[in-house]
């Protein structure tokens, strides 16, 4: 089976993108490629949250594993998105109601809840300094969404026992947040937000530390499945009982021999310059983060050093905005136009998976080969939780690999030539519908 990683045009080999992350990240020292041939228990492909979590999940349970990533640790979308650390699944429970069945749907909130306690868990368990903070506000751009949002609140309260959500009118969202873009919403204080390419690098750390062999600078060319798997690099080999993929929406070629479930898609941040504190916080009083009811959703929250960072926009291509920071500034500026004469300091992009129902996809490929990804913009709490139960799966225990497997995963239409023009009309529809 033939694998890669997806390069856009603007992204540099093996090199950290210009970020605000990468300009304030605690970096590991840099690890060496494959050289010759290794032997492990397992491989795992990929060095952003799911393969670092499925690594050092499986070194605390004794197994041998050997990890190699493209890039460097946390090069890709787990070193670059928002940093939001959410509540509950991408979908919500009434969605998974209506899908799954409510059993079902109880059982992957239970996961997502998990996934929540799982990464705060490690952050304290491994001293990970990744700025964790409390909270996340929900916010509806249209009014006629509002009344959704507070049944939804009252459901989880009452049905899901979850108390740390309370609903927001547009008087108490305009007291969080100084814009009068929005009509009300929820605020969350069970979910939290981080440095996200510093929570990778701890996890990095974690799993060497716990005994993986990890390299870099080491792209799969191919594997093969049966028997033991043979894993190829350019200058070398590694021959394991199982390999895991954990490449997300860098993932390229695959031939799985079950259709495409997940796409990547691109998406944007700009990182302004460093506020004054006070106007800061009158920015957001609490320091929580945002996600907004736009299709194209607007994400946001202060940085340590007081700098708004403002993820919103997004395209479908191979290649990034040629200016990422006007591509992203309007979008700021809707929300906050005070912010019309304050300097851009960065702008960058990475590259996400998404799946047609917006949920994970959790899969064996093989009786030795496992994959996961498609977590479309919730990844930072639930890559890590996936991680767990691959290596869970690879040991033996399958039971919360069941739960996700049971997830209806579909190929996106339109087969080899035609999957990527429909997406692209499909997003572009919605993405329309926002601007309308």
């Amino acid at each position: 089976m033939r694998t890669g990683r997806l390069l856009t045009v603007n992204d540099t080999c093996g090199e950290y993108p210009p970020s605000y992350f990468a300009a304030t990240a605690d970096f590991m020292d840099p690890l060496p490629g494959v050289e010759g041939q290794l032997s492990c228990d397992v491989c795992v492909i990929g060095g952003g949250y799911t393969g670092l979590s499925t690594a050092l999940h499986l070194a605390e349970r004794s197994v041998d594993t050997v990890l190699v990533e493209a890039h460097r640790i946390g090069w890709g979308a787990s070193g670059r998105n928002g940093g939001q650390l959410g509540s509950g699944q991408r979908r919500t429970q009434t969605d998974l109601e209506n899908l799954l069945g409510r059993e079902h749907a109880r059982q992957l909130w239970d996961l997502a809840q998990a996934a929540n306690r799982l990464a705060k868990d490690l952050i304290a368990r491994h001293a990970i300094s990744c700025d964790l903070k409390p909270g996340v506000i929900h916010a509806d751009h249209r009014a006629r969404f509002v009344a959704a949002t507070h049944r939804y609140v009252d459901k989880l309260r009452s049905q899901y026992g979850y108390e740390d959500i309370q609903a927001l009118t547009r008087a108490e969202i305009c007291q969080h947040l100084q814009t009068e873009y929005y009509h009300g919403g929820s605020i969350d204080r069970g979910a939290a937000h981080l440095h996200p390419l510093n929570y990778a690098l701890g996890l990095g750390r974690a799993a060497r530390a716990a005994g993986v062999r990890m390299f870099e600078h080491s792209p799969v060319l191919s594997y093969t499945s049966g028997g033991r798997c043979r894993v190829r690099l350019p200058n070398g080999c590694v021959d394991a009982g199982y390999v895991v993929v954990a490449c997300n929406g860098y993932l390229q070629g695959l031939r799985t021999g079950r259709g495409d479930r997940t796409m990547p898609i691109n998406n944007f941040i700009i990182a302004t310059e460093p506020l004054p504190p006070a106007f800061a916080r009158q920015l957001i009083r609490d320091d929580v983060a945002v996600s907004d009811s736009k299709f194209v959703i607007n994400y946001y929250r202060l940085s340590a050093d007081h700098r708004l960072l403002f993820g919103g926009g997004e395209n479908y291509s191979y290649r990034f905005p040629r200016d990422i920071k006007s591509f992203v500034r309007p979008h700021m500026l809707a929300v906050f136009p005070q912010l019309a004469d304050v300097d851009i300091d960065y702008g960058w992009g990475g590259t996400l998976a998404i799946t047609m129902n917006r949920l994970p996809y959790l899969a064996r490929l093989a009786d030795n080969v496992l994959i996961a990804g498609g977590y479309s913009g919730q990844g930072v709490a639930m890559a890590t939780l996936a991680g767990q139960i691959l290596a869970e799966t690879v040991t033996g225990s399958t039971q919360r690999m069941a739960i996700m497997q049971r997830i209806p995963s579909y190929p996106f239409p339109g087969g080899r030539w035609l999957r990527w023009p429909l997406l692209v009309l499909a997003m572009s529809y919605y993405s329309l519908r926002d601007k309308l």
